[in-house]
């Protein structure tokens, strides 16, 4: 079995990629971490760079965990792919980490955490930042 974990280059990405380590390390478990962006953008906040995906699968392999990077494009559903790979892979626990937003920015924007709580069909564990 392994863990799958939601990555974006923020203080919220790195929470969840440090509870994912915990969580692999606890049940010695493979650790999947995913960094998805959108197909054709040529600008995205949430892609990591290599830099930053070599740096959190440095940081896993150091914590003695099995790890791979997953990087995945979406075309028009974020949370559509990100389940679709948890489904694919199989996995024990799905790991992501939340942000703090307003309630119109949860209008306008829906959000794609509460989206994968709700619809995910494996136990999700949701990380705040510090």
């Amino acid at each position: 079995m392994s863990i799958i974990v939601g990555y974006v280059p923020s203080s919220v990405g790195e929470a969840a990629v440090a509870a994912a380590i915990k969580e692999a390390k606890l049940r010695d478990e493979t650790l999947l971490i995913v960094n998805s962006s959108r197909e054709g953008s040529l600008v995205d906040k949430n892609t990591a760079s290599e830099v930053d995906l070599a740096r959190v699968l440095d940081a896993a392999l150091k914590a003695g965990v099995q790890a791979q990077i997953i990087e995945s494009t979406y075309r028009d559903d974020l949370t559509e792919e990100f389940l679709g790979l948890a489904d694919k892979h199989q996995v024990s626990l799905i790991v992501i980490g939340l942000r703090q937003r307003s309630q119109v920015g949860k209008f306008i924007m829906g959000s794609q955490a509460q989206r994968i709580l709700l619809q995910a069909e494996h136990p999700v564990l949701a990380v705040k930042a510090s």
